[in-house]
């Protein structure tokens, strides 16, 4: 232990004694936090390393250790499971944050009727997940679909396409809908940020010859480091917990093409009733999530840094 990491410690426990008057204010959050969060949290670890077959009741688990975890992670479903959520967590978080980005700098600019669309653009944020995904879902119908028709009646095909019964369509079809639903939000995001670009240094960039990417690229962007971290963050968050629209639209199919890791523990928890199983695959799961946001943190305040002394 360094002598200056030393010096720090007792300052912060007399600084935890000092203060401990305004801890018990926050004391019945914190237990309401604990009693909401923190033993769910447990009680999947804890279930993780039992059996529970659908013929036992939970009071008649089996204990197994660590079979669950090494039964998923050396399974074939797992990996297959496991690609399509790189792919749709990857591609829904780059073309939401693109597509929101793209937005955001046009609707950045005063012109007519730039309140109605940003109004417009906003709609898929503001539409239930459920509703969007059933409104989607009569869209890709490949028999009464408007997608579908269009494409016909415009020559793109000879016959209707088949977007959520092919294994080749499925998940980049569930993909188009979570953009669609997910990137007005990172419109909002990029455009609070972009409002606090200094526009004296676009102009003195200007003046001095600086283009249009060239000022986008050196002015703007690192401007928007702080909020682009946190929408990329958030968006990936909610991509890795989506469950809705994977869900009501494809079910994981066909033969679990769509499947993603929270349809897959769904699936393993209340059709298989495989409570073991489906736990530890929600402890992996947040191991996943915690590890981001561990990195995210570090990198957000620096801490990668080397402290001095």
């Amino acid at each position: 232990m360094s002598v200056s990491t030393a010096a720090r410690e007792p300052n912060v426990f007399a600084r935890i004694v000092r203060h401990r008057a305004d801890y018990l204010y926050i004391a019945p959050a914190l237990g309401v936090m604990l009693l909401v969060i923190g033993y769910p949290i447990y009680d999947t670890i804890y279930l993780s390393f039992f059996n529970t077959p659908p013929s036992l009741a939970m009071a008649d688990k089996i204990f197994v250790g660590t079979d669950n975890y090494v039964r998923i992670l050396t399974s074939e479903a797992f990996l297959d499971v496991t690609i399509n959520t790189l792919i749709w967590t990857a591609f829904s978080t780059f073309f939401a944050f693109a597509l929101g980005l793209g937005a955001a700098l046009a609707l950045d600019r005063q012109f007519v009727g730039r309140g109605l669309l940003r109004g417009i653009l906003l709609i898929p944020y503001v539409i239930s997940a459920v509703a969007a995904a059933y409104i989607w879902r009569w869209l890709y119908h490949s028999d009464f679909g408007v997608i579908g028709a269009l494409a016909v009646a415009s020559g793109i095909t000879d016959r209707p396409i088949n977007f959520l019964d092919n294994v080749d369509t499925s998940l980049p079809s569930l993909i188009v809908v979570n953009v669609w639903k997910e990137f007005s939000f990172a419109m909002i995001m990029m455009l609070a940020g972009l409002q606090t670009v200094p526009e004296q240094l676009h102009r003195a960039a200007q003046v001095d010859g600086a283009g249009v990417f060239q000022r986008f690229w050196h002015i703007t962007m690192p401007h928007l480091k702080g909020v682009t971290l946190v929408t990329v963050l958030l968006l990936l968050v909610a991509n890795l917990n989506s469950f809705t629209i994977p869900w009501i639209m494809t079910a994981g199919g066909p033969a679990g093409s769509s499947d993603i890791w929270i349809t897959a523990i769904y699936q393993l928890a209340f059709e298989r009733i495989r409570f073991g199983v489906a736990s530890a695959y929600s402890v992996i799961l947040f191991v996943v999530m915690m590890s981001m946001g561990y990195f995210y943190v570090r990198a957000l305040t620096g801490k990668d840094e080397a402290t001095p002394g």
